[in-house]
């Protein structure tokens, strides 16, 4: 934990460099060091082929971000952290916001029941 899930309309592909908006959020993110413990960040994007947007008679274009968290953060962290995330993805869309019709969102969704997990990744990064 953190998971960050990047959903985005595959009308965008050619359009975007999706590893380098990977490592950007994910910079972003690790740059909360005392928010987000490095060995447990995992991002994703994930193209969608099937989608529709607004009424459907334009080739509009959309890119959702989910930011999944342990609880325990406070709110002004939190709010940081996902001010921060943000930018960095509309940083990364600007020009394709110039050009075309596009949504950009971001949801935080914090964890209030226990989760399960397992990860020695933890263990390289305490050397």
């Amino acid at each position: 934990m953190p998971h960050l899930i990047i959903e985005y309309t595959d009308n965008l592909k050619e359009e975007t460099n999706i590893p380098l908006l990977l490592e950007k959020v994910n910079n972003a993110l690790l740059s909360h060091s005392n928010l987000i413990p490095i060995g447990g960040l995992r991002s994703r994007a994930i193209e969608l082929k099937d989608y529709r947007v607004a009424d459907g008679s334009e080739d509009d274009a959309f890119v959702h971000a989910t930011l999944k968290l342990g609880s325990g953060r406070s709110e002004e962290a939190k709010k940081a952290l996902c001010d921060d995330l943000f930018q960095a993805i509309k940083d990364h869309f600007a020009d394709i916001y110039e050009k075309r019709y596009l949504a950009l969102s971001l949801e935080l969704f914090e964890f209030t029941a226990p989760t399960y997990k397992l990860n020695n990744i933890h263990t390289r990064y305490k050397r």
